[in-house]
């Protein structure tokens, strides 16, 4: 069960969720980065699609991993802690990454990244579910999930402009300012109170915590939603993180500036979808369907910008697919509702964990089916996304056959 804190007021608790939504800001924009400097990256450091879709998902592949890890910190030092201590690496491997003169380096840094936000979200999660009623839980995760997707904002036109004028190493060098700036903001605003009873009474260990996530898959609603949770946002992010600023330039000759243009919109677009799925949306029932439905919806979109390459098309239909991301905080909610309280943390742990290792997986094979599409005379951005909508098409089928919780 997640432990109750002692009250806190509604003014210093949503101060305190602010500073810890600007480190999830943060995660948004370096996880979106390969959409705007892959161009770039792939020309000075001569990287191939592979390597490009392999160092976008080396980010999400140490976010992922680590999600047992920090629910561990969370448990035993609290939230405070746990993404103070955390937060440095991403500030380390941005400076390092801005360095790099090759692939390695250059992966290195990506890891470091992923590794210090990986508790960005989930400090966020576990601080709503320990300071806001439970009745609240979704559409104030939903708000912190519209305040995050400002993140992207960055990795837009903003930092199209900045590489033009300088180079992408400047683009990196900036954003580790940002996170440094970032890490002060939290020393000095999140003092969570002590949390109601022993704190030192249960301290999981690792290899515990890591058992405990697996017993989630004796519950019969868990495989379904794990299913569900590897592909629903990683098509979003992979097509607006990775594939949307290299698709721009190489099939329509769009500037970098220009690219940026569109996935501005895209995440302005974005910005206010959850906190808005998370207040029209249906409990029970009601949402399964939604869920089933939204991912269907987006699957035809990207096959449609995979099958019908049109400049306006592509760039509406990313528009579109942002005005629609917002379907994916409904997850949040479906596991609140559909797992006993005393094993709540650990499911949404676990969600967490499939989200992020499933836009890993994702990048991957996207990228190889990009590579290897020229040998069967396919453009590589076409099979790209037919793969992205196949993975999610059959994520949606899985969920709905399999049992499902409320």
């Amino acid at each position: 069960m997640t432990p109750r804190a002692a009250p806190l007021p509604a003014r210093a608790a949503w101060g305190m969720l602010l500073a810890l939504s600007c480190a999830f800001v943060l995660s948004q924009a370096f996880r979106s980065l390969a959409a705007i400097m892959g161009p770039p990256l792939t020309q000075d450091l001569k990287l191939s699609v592979q390597e490009l879709g392999n160092w976008s998902a080396a980010y999400h592949f140490a976010f992922g991993v680590m999600q047992v890890a920090m629910g561990v910190s969370l448990d035993v030092w609290g939230v405070r802690r746990t993404i103070l201590l955390a937060f440095p690496l991403t500030i380390a491997g941005a400076a390092l990454a801005s360095q790099a003169d090759g692939y390695g380096l250059l992966m290195l840094g990506q890891l470091l990244i992923g590794t210090g936000c990986s508790p960005a979200f989930l400090v966020c999660t576990v601080f709503i579910s320990r300071h806001f009623a439970p009745e609240r839980f979704t559409p104030v995760s939903g708000a912190v999930m519209s305040i995050g997707y400002t993140g992207m904002l960055l990795t837009a036109t903003p930092l199209a402009w900045l590489i033009e004028q300088t180079s992408w190493r400047w683009g990196l060098g900036a954003l580790a300012l940002a996170a440094l700036a970032t890490w002060l903001l939290m020393a000095w605003r999140v003092h969570e109170p002590p949390v109601a009873g022993d704190a030192s009474a249960a301290r999981p260990s690792p290899l515990a915590a890591f058992t405990g996530l697996l017993a989630l898959f004796k519950l019969p609603q868990t495989r379904g939603m794990v299913a569900y949770a590897l592909v629903a946002y990683a098509t979003y992010i992979t097509i607006r993180g990775l594939w949307l600023g290299p698709l721009l330039v190489e099939r329509f000759d769009f500037s970098l500036v220009q690219s940026g243009n569109v996935a501005l919109a895209m995440t302005l677009a974005s910005i206010g979808s959850p906190a808005l799925f998370g207040r029209i949306a249906p409990a029970g029932r009601g949402r399964q369907r939604w869920l089933i439905t939204m991912a269907v919806l987006v699957a035809l979109l990207v096959a449609t910008m995979a099958l019908a390459p049109a400049a306006w098309m592509d760039s509406a239909l990313a528009i579109t697919l942002g005005l629609m991301s917002g379907y994916m905080v409904l997850q949040h909610g479906y596991v609140h509702a559909s797992y006993p309280a005393e094993v709540r943390g650990r499911a949404l742990s676990l969600l967490t964990m499939a989200m992020f290792l499933g836009v890993s997986l994702m990048q991957s094979l996207s990228g190889m089916a990009a590579s290897l599409a020229p040998r069967f005379g396919v453009e590589p951005f076409t099979a790209a996304l037919l793969t992205m909508s196949a993975l999610l098409l059959a994520g949606a089928f899985t969920f709905w056959k399999l049992p499902r919780g409320l």
